[in-house]
C-alpha cells in the first residue's frame, strides 16, 4: 500500500489538494514506509489513469467544460476528462452548477456567452454533504463558493473555461477563456436531473458512479471491514472522507489513513482489512 504527500495548489477561487496524481510536473510522492520518496510513475510506469483531489471552493469556480477523449487526443494529444464529485461539506448557500436546463444550439451558446448570460440556461442545485454528481466530458459545470468536495477524474488537466465572472487571476491579468474550443466540446443534451441518486447501506460498498473510466463506491463502517481485491483491476484507491482507520494488507503492509487522504492498494496486496477508529467514511475507486 502507498500513501502520498498531498500536492497543495492555491488558485483564484480557493485551494486544491491533489492526493493522487501522475500529471507531469505534479507527480505524487510516497510519504511514508519503505518506498518513501518514490514517485507514482516509479511504481506504475506508463500511463496512470486517475487523478484524485480535494477541492475547497471559497469563491465560485469558472463555468467550464471538458473535452472527451477523442477531441482531447486530436487537439492536445492527451486524454479528455470524465469526472465525479462527492460533496463532503457545504456551507449556507453553496451550490453546484451542472448541465443545461433548456435546449440551446451552438450558435445560441456563443451569443449567450458574448452577452454574459450563459448562467441563465444552466441547471443549479443547492449543495449538501453526500451529494454526488457525475460529469461526463461535454457537460457544462461549476463548483460554487462554500463547497468542499472530493473529485475523481481521468488523468488530464485539460479544462475549457467558458465564463469566469470577468475577474483577474492571481497575477492580476484576466484568465484565459476557451469559448470557441468549448463550442465543439459541449454536449447539448438536456436531462431532467443531473444529481446522482443512490442508496447507502452501512458496512457495504455502495456503487455511486459506474463510468467508462472508473467505478466508485461509498463505504461507511463502524467496525472491521475486509476488502477483497479479486473483483478489481490493477489497483484500488481508498479515499477517506470522515474519521480514520488503520489499513492492514494480507501481504503484511500497515498504514494509517484519515480524512483528506488517499491510499493506493495494488492487487498484489491481497485482502485489505479496514480497522476504523469509531465510524469512518470512504470512497473506494478503481479504473476500468
Amino acid at each position: 500500500m502507498y500513501k502520498f504527500e498531498p500536492i497543495l495548489k492555491t488558485l483564484v477561487w480557493g485551494t486544491e489538494s491533489w492526493v493522487l496524481s501522475a500529471v507531469p510536473g505534479s507527480e505524487s510522492v510516497v510519504c511514508e514506509g519503505p518506498d518513501k520518496g518514490l514517485r507514482i510513475t516509479d511504481i506504475f510506469p506508463g500511463e496512470f489513469p486517475l487523478l484524485i483531489k480535494f477541492i475547497d471552493a471559497r469563491r465560485d469556480l469558472s463555468i467550464q467544460v471538458h473535452p472527451d477523449d477523442e477531441l482531447a487526443a486530436r487537439r492536445h494529444g492527451c486524454k479528455g476528462k470524465d469526472e465525479m464529485w462527492y460533496v463532503v461539506a457545504a456551507g449556507d448557500g453553496a451550490r453546484i452548477i451542472c448541465g443545461l436546463k433548456e435546449k440551446i444550439t451552438p450558435e445560441q451558446y456563443e451569443a449567450l456567452v458574448e452577452e454574459g448570460r450563459i448562467t441563465e440556461v444552466l441547471d443549479s442545485y443547492d449543495a449538501a454533504a453526500g451529494d454526488v454528481f457525475y460529469l461526463p466530458a461535454g457537460r457544462i459545470h461549476a463548483i460554487c463558493a462554500g463547497c468542499y468536495l472530493a473529485e475523481i477524474q481521468e488523468t488530464s488537466d485539460i479544462t475549457y473555461r467558458i465564463f469566469d465572472y470577468n475577474r483577474p487571476g492571481l497575477d492580476g491579468k484576466p484568465r484565459q477563456l476557451h469559448i470557441q474550443e468549448s463550442k465543439d466540446a459541449i454536449d447539448y443534451t438536456v436531462l431532467p436531473d443531473y444529481r446522482t441518486h443512490y442508496s447507502s447501506k452501512p458496512d457495504e460498498e455502495n456503487v455511486i458512479v459506474d463510468s467508462p473510466h472508473f467505478v466508485t463506491s461509498l463505504l461507511e463502517i463502524g467496525s472491521e471491514y475486509r476488502k477483497d481485491p479479486s473483483e478489481s483491476g490493477l489497483f484500488n484507491v481508498f479515499i477517506c472522507l470522515e474519521g480514520g482507520a488503520q489499513l492492514v494488507s494480507e501481504s503484511g503492509g500497515r498504514i494509517g489513513i484519515s480524512s483528506g487522504q488517499a491510499v493506493l492498494s495494488p492487487k498484489s496486496d491481497g485482502v485489505v482489512r479496514f480497522l476504523p477508529q469509531g465510524s469512518a467514511k470512504f470512497l473506494l475507486t478503481r479504473p476500468r
